[in-house]
């Protein structure tokens, strides 16, 4: 890949949270960003340079976006693989189509895992009722059946306790695809966050633990307190499939950590990760920047964590709590932007920051 010089513009599709925050990254680096997004008034449009708003399908609209801008990435992934494929053909996009299909459906990415020889919990994908009742007992129960694609923050997906529950469950799914898991008894759920690019090969931020509510991430303790055994072996994990992958990027790796110490992975995101706001605040590189960086072929920064840190999801009307955060003295405050406050919708994050990591023993140098 060849460098991009500072100045260039770079193209970023979706208009949510975590394309605002790339953008930010991206002026900090002296970048200007272009944002492709059906919505008005989005939370990156409100920091980007320039902003299309037309759907992810206007071929047209793509074709023109492609060429006013250096590289393309994105920041989430429920975008047409065929659109991303379209402006691959036009430009550099990073993470690749390839990845981005890859993640977008369950089964194909299970598949890959356990090609990769990484372990995952027990799954069987399902294309009717009948396949279905033939996972559940072939597994047993419990178990979750979940869409094959389209599916995030729990949704599109249900807990099946009974083989009687099939019928009922497949017709509330309406999906043509999905994949029923074996129930998994795990001690906590923890994520990686990896990048790499051709210049600098891969760099591994410290696995966090992350805490759901309702199917939905509620806070993340980094670092995890896990074994140090599990912590290297999950970093290895992320860092193989980065490799794997030919991973030019940055890509979140969500896992389980078994009550025996065996670490599962549950799903992988091609873009910067919930689970690594923390590293805004806490890190000497964000997973921001970090991404900036991997796709404009620049160096690596160091992923080291300054801080033990706490971030905690403002969700819903929890964002009305902002200025009472403002005035704990070791919290970070981040809104999006977003003018209408829902029940299950993230409106911004905090970072609590804890007791000073280790110094790096490095020597300064004029």
């Amino acid at each position: 890949m060849s460098r991009i010089d500072s100045g260039a513009t770079i193209g970023i599709i979706g208009g949510g949270q975590l394309g605002r925050m790339l953008a930010i990254a991206a002026a900090r680096l002296g970048y200007r960003t272009h944002v492709f997004t059906p919505e008005t008034d989005s939370p990156a449009q409100q920091v980007a340079s320039q902003t299309t708003i037309a759907n992810y399908d206007d071929v047209e609209a793509l074709k023109q976006f492609a060429q006013s801008v250096a590289v393309i990435t994105y920041e989430f992934e429920n975008i047409p693989h065929a659109s991303l494929a379209f402006l691959e053909k036009a430009n550099q996009v990073s993470p690749s189509a390839d990845i981005l299909r890859l993640s977008q459906n369950r089964g194909r990415e299970k598949a890959m895992l356990n090609k990769n020889g990484i372990a995952t919990a027990p799954y069987r994908v399902v294309t009717s009722l009948d396949t279905m009742q033939a996972a559940v007992e072939a597994l047993g129960v419990p178990g979750v059946l979940k869409t094959a694609e389209m599916g995030y923050d729990g949704k599109g997906q249900m807990r099946i306790d009974s083989v009687e529950e099939c019928a009922s469950a497949w017709q509330q799914l309406q999906s043509d695809e999905a994949v029923y898991e074996g129930y998994i008894r795990f001690e906590c759920e923890i994520s990686v966050i990896v990048a790499r690019n051709e210049m600098s090969g891969c760099v591994a931020y410290p696995p966090v633990q992350n805490i759901h509510q309702n199917h939905i991430l509620d806070s993340t303790i980094a670092p995890a307190p896990i074994e140090k055994a599990v912590r290297k072996e999950a970093i290895a994990i992320a860092k193989s499939l980065a490799e794997a992958l030919n991973l030019c990027g940055i890509l979140a790796v969500e896992m389980f950590v078994t009550r025996d110490g065996k670490v599962l992975v549950n799903e992988l995101a091609p873009r910067p990760h919930n689970s690594g706001h923390w590293t805004i605040d806490a890190c000497v590189t964000s997973q921001f920047e970090q991404s900036i960086r991997a796709i404009c072929g620049l160096p690596l920064g160091s992923p080291r964590r300054l801080y033990n840190a706490v971030m905690k999801n403002l969700i819903g009307n929890e964002v009305h709590q902002w200025y009472d955060y403002l005035q704990e003295p070791n919290t970070k405050v981040h809104l999006y932007g977003k003018k209408e406050v829902r029940e299950g919708r993230k409106m911004g994050h905090i970072t609590r920051l804890g007791k000073k990591a280790k110094p790096a023993k490095f020597k300064w140098s004029l």
